[in-house]
């Protein structure tokens, strides 16, 4: 979660420095890193910048699905889990997911479709995030589609006029 330190296996958290400074918390044993909330636009990771890029508008789902198709496999588990992880910092909904699915450009009848329909939809995203590799396209089109619409909504309400998030900034 951007901003927040996790817990570790040990129930601590687990801090890092990355190469330019950045502090980084790991997130779960899955070694998932996210950035600190003081970093600034120039400092995101490219995972952070490219899926707040699509939230935001300023870059297609299509270019990040290209992106995403690039990755290694293990590349793209982390990246599923961490659009999970930012969903729930902006407090995913229900109607979320289906105003994601409905931009995702993912049939009704596949997969991760069905599973961000259901309740409670956290544990759905969840469940999306860990489907096989032969899924994973779709998953990362619904996840960061679903992701899009909860945290345009955050933007809009919490956000509005006093962000300093630095990902909420990037333009």
């Amino acid at each position: 979660m951007k901003g927040v330190g996790a817990a570790g296996t040990s129930g601590r958290p687990t801090t890092r420095t990355a190469p330019a400074g950045i502090t980084q918390y790991w997130i779960g044993t899955n070694r998932t890193w996210c950035s600190s909330p003081g970093v600034s636009v120039n400092e995101l990771r490219s995972s952070e910048r490219i899926i707040n890029e699509v939230a935001q508008g300023t870059r297609s789902l299509d270019e990040a699905v290209d992106w995403f198709s690039s990755l290694q496999q293990g590349e793209q588990d982390s990246v599923l889990r961490e659009i999970v992880l930012y969903s729930i910092q902006a407090h995913v909904t229900a109607e979320d997911g289906r105003e994601g699915l409905a931009r995702s450009g993912v049939k009704a009848t596949m997969t991760p479709a069905v599973l961000i329909l259901r309740e409670p939809i956290l544990q759905q995203m969840g469940k999306i995030a860990g489907l096989p590799p032969n899924e994973h396209l779709k998953a990362f089109r619904v996840l960061l589609s679903t992701f899009a619409v909860a945290d345009t909504r955050r933007r809009e309400t919490e956000c509005r006029g006093a962000c300093s998030h630095a990902w909420h900034n990037l333009s």
